[in-house]
């Protein structure tokens, strides 16, 4: 599957693949492995080798892993894997500036800001603004005005 990743095929729904697969191995309800952790620097590598507008759902896939790992939702990350972990987390600016190129709406826009939060080690704000659907915005938006 993360070979497949390289080659960043369309997709049309949230089951395609290899995005779909990869989701339910990794980060699966919520819930990350060891193998979660050895991937990330994969996917990390994927981003940055992809002469293709970055795919969001891989990206946001780097994103759930590391608040679902910071949720205690997970093992801690093991010696073997930690440092290369820590490395391509800390590379996700990287990926997004290289998607600097393509039109952003307010999804990748979500995806990219929590990119930069989980790089610097703001898991909750990251979280936070995953969760920030459009109408949820607006309530939110809406309360702020009328405090």
């Amino acid at each position: 599957m993360l070979r497949q990743l390289h080659e960043f095929p369309p997709a049309t729904d949230y089951r395609a693949e290899p995005y779909f697969s990869l989701w339910s191995a990794l980060c699966h309800q919520g819930t990350v492995y060891p193998a979660s952790y050895a991937a990330v620097p994969h996917l990390v590598a994927a981003l940055l080798a992809s002469t293709s507008p970055v795919y969001d759902s891989s990206l946001q896939l780097i994103v759930c892993i590391e608040i679902a790992r910071s949720n205690g939702n997970g093992p801690e990350v093991p010696v073997g894997l930690a440092a290369p972990y820590w490395e391509a987390l800390r590379r996700l600016p990287d990926v997004v500036r290289a998607m600097a190129g393509v039109a952003w709406d307010e999804g990748r826009c979500l995806v990219a800001a929590s990119a930069m939060a989980v790089a610097n080690g703001h898991t909750r704000l990251a979280e936070a603004m995953l969760e920030l659907e459009p109408t949820l915005l607006d309530d939110f938006l809406d309360w702020v005005r009328s405090r």
